[in-house]
């Protein structure tokens, strides 16, 4: 029975986003292509800025309510399943004993019970697979919309700030080094937050 737990184990709540690497800003000429498409050329100073992700999903409201969230639901599942694997267990240990007892009425009897906890079994495992499923389907659900609010929220708080790029990063995966002035990490989290309303997302 110990499988069970396993089971589930590898889907919880929410896995890092890769988020936004968002252009914005107008140009001052612009170019021809191969396809006869215009595209922007800079020629002024370029207006850069970056985004801690890790520092935006740990303090953005709607992130912190997303994990929580998952992490109930994922500890019910688990209660739930190991419940019903210990009472199977039970039941199994149960016949078990009645049979090396010969306590069984006929071996019709017994094999009756043997096919109900076999049966019982199956259903336990089947069970599991669907919470599981479930699960992960949610996760990925709650994943798209954390991304689409971050990104919804970037593109009309850029709309004001005009910056040419915004940078996502996390750890030493995209920046090695960059002036803590770029770091635009607070006004986000702050105007996500700002704009969150808990009650409206339930």
């Amino acid at each position: 029975m110990n499988k069970i737990t396993y089971l589930i184990k590898g889907c919880a709540a929410c896995a890092c986003i890769a988020l936004f690497t968002q252009c914005a800003g107008n140009a001052d000429t612009k170019t021809t292509t191969k396809s006869g498409e215009t595209a922007p050329v800079v020629t002024g100073e370029l207006k850069l800025a970056y985004v801690d992700v890790d520092s935006l999903l740990s303090k953005y409201n709607f992130c912190i309510d997303l994990n929580e969230a998952m992490m109930k639901k994922e500890e019910n599942i688990r209660m739930t399943l190991n419940q019903k694997a210990a009472n199977l267990e039970k039941d199994q240990k149960e016949f078990q004993k009645k049979y090396e007892n010969n306590a069984f009425i006929s071996p019709e009897r017994a094999q009756q019970e043997y096919n109900r906890l076999m049966k019982a079994q199956q259903d336990l495992q089947e069970l599991s697979n669907k919470l599981s499923s479930e699960l992960a389907t949610e996760t990925a659900k709650n994943n798209l919309q954390l991304r689409d609010s971050i990104n919804n929220f970037i593109q009309s708080y850029n709309a004001a700030k005009g910056y040419n790029m915004i940078f996502s990063n996390t750890g030493f995966d995209n920046l090695l080094y960059a002036d803590k002035s770029m770091n635009i990490t607070k006004e986000i989290v702050d105007g996500l937050n700002a704009r969150y309303n808990p009650a409206a997302k339930k």
